[in-house]
């Protein structure tokens, strides 16, 4: 607080005892500034502030209080009282700061203090606060115009630079890019002829020798620079004599003046363009008469230059032309109706501008251009996609019939309205950025293509568009009008949401297809939020084929899109249910992760499937073979993977048994990789030649002769040896393999048997088996010819034999192909009989000559009456139609014996002659 004397806190060291009267020794070297300074001191144990008289007028003046006073010295002071408490006594320290004082004046203030106490540590602050509001002003104003200065030649588009005993010192930016130089070091230190050419360089130096006194300058003279890269170019160039850190200098100024010189010669040229500009240039005078008269006018107005000059413009342009009221009036442009000589109508846009004592006008005939402009408005408005364009201030300034059609206002209604009142939203609903992409464009002058967006028109329904948005003039952004373009495609989009669901989705049943149950099952398996367990059941519908092939597939059908909607009802509003094709369907949940779930669902699902159907008022019943494969979160598979594995426990089930479900597990896919590999194998045996043939003979039973062999495929594995037909014959049966493996044998064995009846002179029969799928070979025939033709086996000796369940699979069918079998002189047989359901009647119906009792029957009829009573029947049905008996799988004399007594015919089995290698069974020799 002010006191009539200011007392010194802690002024132990003064002599002095805290709070007596203070004289100005204890302010040391701290010194005082006059008028402008005031004593202040605090203490740090009370935390006061005082001051001698003079602090107010250095704040601000008499009309503020002490405790103003106070307030403001404590905002100044802070910074020092509450940084220096733990300072040493008599530490020195110094700040500057500003405030505004009660007239609303910035003043500056320094604060010089010094910490006062005794060995026990400081006890507070003596300062001295002095305005140094006019030094800080004179020593800124002086800043400012070096400042100024520098940034004056250093920013100057003239060339500076200083080159002291004739090597350079300093070079502006402007010399830098004059003289091609990426930088000062470049240039410093390098002497300065070296950047001027040889032409001027005489002169040059005459002038810098002219130069005697501080600050004389030379007359501008042209000079030839040059720059780095070996290039001249021309400046006007000034020298001044002065001084460099003290020394002699000279100051060079250059300004480029080749833009100067091309200017005027362009000057130059574009005076002789006026002869040949297509505008119209007129000069008149004050009072409109014509004193010039250019080419162009002539071309324009159908008047010479002798003609017009001295002849009033409006009479020459066809109507009243005054350029004071086109300069005054208009803004010097007008657009205007100009006629031509022979009175033909010219479309004008006329510039005036003042020359001397009269005028000058350009007169541009743009009716050529308005005709276009009215041709591109007829073709706007007759087009099918809207255009509206949207001014800088995002206003509709125009817009087309089919623009205003599309948005669904009239025309009237839309210009001048804002075009972010219509309501857009993307395809996800939100609005696009901006509100409208119009604004996008002008803001960044960018153009966006193709962007589909909904929008709802006044009367409440929505249209999907395609929108365009560019700006109108591309060459001239800062004009920010913009053209948006659009095309109504809600029928097309809804075409393409169709098209969309149509590849997604299973036609029949609606429910998803292969495709969309890989993806779901992708996602499900992917991504931060995967399930902890992903289930996948593999449905196959059991006895559907049945229903299908015997009432039809329109039926079959029906069963399908029942069964669809019964698995759709039967899970979870989350879950998936597909079609992958014919009677397989998936379902894909991850909503259950327990076992006793998993097969809970499983079992509801079946129960659904097994509930009677109704088709056409006849009860029908399908049940289900299901495979399940679950994936933990942490499971690798892919869903192609899961799909595979899941369609292995289905098979799993059906060969259990079917009506069943079963889980995937790791041995089932091992077996099943072991398939592909016997499969991929089998493919390559073809090739290496690892299949062969072996013979096993059929012998006339009542002369013990042989009279057939039957060839039986064989197959030895590079790596596993000798596998066994139960096992390869299905694989390739089930793939596309047995069609090749069959022509293999056929084309094989009948080469092998032409050549040993040739050889023995014997007569024997060649029997070889055809599958079901053989049968379906529309090569099947052709490949039976060329075998015979290409080996020269006679078509009587040659037996196809084709199992009971193939020929009863598809009878006619089957029957059609045997005749065109028969009609190549081949014989057929019935093999494997007795294991089917054939008649009599259906035999006689098929072109048959053999019939081959199955070894099922053949076992113990020596010891079973039953047995030999079952096979005494099937030899005399096959004798009633003229068939060969051939008994298969005789095992001992016994049933040799047994088969003689029954009048069988043939017979084959191990007791009669094991398969063998030909050699073997025919003899090396053969």
């Amino acid at each position: 607080m002010e006191a009539d004397a200011l007392a010194v806190p802690g002024a132990g060291n003064s002599g002095r005892p805290a709070g007596a009267p203070l004289g100005n020794e204890p302010l040391g070297d701290l010194g005082l500034a006059g008028d402008h300074a005031a004593i202040w001191s605090y203490d740090f144990e009370t935390e006061t502030l005082s001051w001698l008289p003079g602090l107010e007028n250095l704040l601000g003046g008499g009309t503020l209080s002490e405790t103003e006073i106070e307030s403001r010295l404590a905002d100044l002071v802070a910074p020092l009282t509450s940084g220096t408490r733990t300072s040493p006594p008599w530490r020195e320290f110094e700040l500057e700061q500003s405030f505004r004082n009660p007239a609303g004046e910035i003043r500056w203030v320094r604060l010089r203090a010094r910490t006062i106490g005794d060995d026990n540590g400081s006890s507070g602050l003596l300062g001295i606060a002095t305005d140094v509001t006019d030094v800080r002003e004179n020593r800124q104003a002086l800043e400012d115009l070096t400042d100024r200065y520098r940034l004056l030649v250093e920013l100057s588009p003239d060339a500076v630079c200083v080159h002291e005993a004739g090597v350079v010192t300093y070079v502006n930016r402007a010399a830098l890019t004059a003289l091609g130089a990426s930088s000062t070091a470049e240039l410093i230190g390098r002497p300065i002829m070296d950047f001027v050419a040889d032409e001027s360089l005489p002169a040059l130096l005459d002038r810098i020798a002219s130069l005697h006194r501080q600050g004389a300058s030379t007359v501008p003279a042209d000079t030839v620079m040059l720059r780095l890269d070996g290039t001249k170019y021309l400046v006007q160039s000034i020298s001044v004599r002065t001084t460099w850190e003290g020394r002699p200098a000279f100051q060079v100024i250059m300004r480029d003046i080749s833009a100067q010189k091309a200017a005027e010669a362009t000057l130059r040229y574009q005076a002789a363009l006026i002869s040949h500009v297509s505008d119209a240039i007129i000069a008149t005078s004050g009072s409109g008469v014509v004193t010039s008269w250019n080419p162009a006018a002539e071309n324009v107005y159908g008047w010479t230059a002798g003609e017009a000059i001295g002849r009033t413009v409006s009479e020459l342009v066809g109507a009243a032309l005054d350029p004071e009221t086109v300069l005054r009036r208009r803004g010097g442009v007008m657009q205007t109706t100009h006629r031509h000589r022979n009175g033909s109508t010219l479309a004008i846009r006329i510039s005036a501008a003042e020359m001397n004592d009269g005028f000058v006008l350009v007169c541009a005939d743009e009716t050529a251009r308005r005709r276009a402009e009215q041709h591109y408005s007829t073709v706007v408005a007759s087009l099918d996609e809207g255009v509206v364009v949207i001014g800088p201030g995002g206003l509709i300034e125009s817009a087309n019939p089919a623009a205003c059609r599309i948005i669904g206002v009239d025309h009237d209604d839309l210009i001048g309205v804002p075009c972010v009142t219509l309501e857009l939203y993307d395809e996800q609903g939100r609005i696009p950025p901006a509100r409208m992409p119009s604004v996008v464009t002008r803001r960044t002058g960018a153009t966006l293509t193709g962007l589909v967006l909904r929008l709802r028109r006044p009367a409440g329904d929505d249209v999907w568009i395609s929108l365009t948005s560019r700006l109108l003039t591309p060459e001239d952004p800062s004009a920010e009008a913009v053209v948006a373009s659009f095309t109504d495609i809600t029928e097309r989009r809804a075409i393409g949401e169709r098209l969309a669901h149509e590849a997604t989705h299973d036609p029949l049943t609606e429910l998803a297809n292969r495709t969309l149950v890989l993806d779901s099952l992708a996602e499900a398996l992917s991504g931060a939020g995967r399930a902890e367990l992903t289930t996948l059941l593999f449905i196959d519908l059991d006895k559907f084929k049945v229903i299908n092939d015997s009432l039809g597939h329109s039926v079959g059908d029906k069963v399908l899109r029942i069964a669809g909607e019964r698995l759709r009802r039967g899970i979870g509003e989350n879950d998936l249910v597909g079609r992958l094709g014919g009677d397989e369907f998936v379902v894909v949940t991850a909503e259950i992760t327990e076992p006793d779930e998993i097969k809970a669902l499983a079992e509801h699902l079946r129960e659904a499937l097994t509930e009677p159907i109704t088709v056409n008022g006849r009860q029908l019943h399908i049940d289900a073979s299901i495979g399940i494969v679950t994936a933990a979160n942490d499971d690798t598979r892919t869903a192609e993977d899961l799909l595979r594995d899941a369609d292995v426990a289905m098979y799993q089930a059906k060969t259990l048994g079917r009506a069943r479900y079963e889980f995937f597990d790791v041995e089932l896919r091992e077996r099943m990789q072991r398939r592909l590999r016997m499969e991929q194998d089998l493919r390559d045996a073809l090739q290496n030649e690892e299949l062969w043939t072996a013979y096993q003979p059929v012998v006339d039973i009542e002369s013990g002769e042989m009279v057939a062999v039957e060839a039986l495929l064989r197959w030895k594995h590079p790596a596993h040896g000798t596998i066994s037909p139960a096992e390869f014959i299905p694989l390739a049966e089930e793939s596309d393999l047995i069609n090749l493996i069959g022509k293999y044998v056929l084309r094989t064995t009948t080469r092998e048997i032409a050549r040993r009846r040739e050889q023995l002179g014997i007569d024997l029969n060649l029997k070889v088996n055809l599958s079901a799928r053989q049968l379906d070979d529309p090569h099947l025939v052709a490949g039976v010819q060329d075998a015979l033709k290409t080996t020269g086996l006679p078509p009587h000796a040659l037996t196809l034999e084709v199992t009971e369940s193939a020929l009863m699979r598809d009878q006619a069918a089957a029957a059609e192909v045997l005749t065109s079998l028969r009609d190549l002189g081949v014989s057929l047989a019935i093999d494997d009989f007795g294991t089917g359901y054939s008649s009599l009647a259906q035999l006689q119906r098929l072109p048959l000559d053999t019939l081959k009792i199955d070894r099922t029957f053949v076992t113990g009829i020596a010891e079973s009456r039953d047995a030999a009573a079952i096979v005494k029947s099937i030899i005399a049905m096959a004798h009633a139609v003229d068939l060969i008996v051939v008994a298969e799988g005789v095992e001992d004399e016994e049933q040799l014996a047994v088969l003689r007594e029954l009048h069988c015919d043939q017979a084959q089995g191990f007791h009669l002659g094991r398969p063998a290698p030909p050699d073997e069974l025919f003899g090396a020799a053969g």
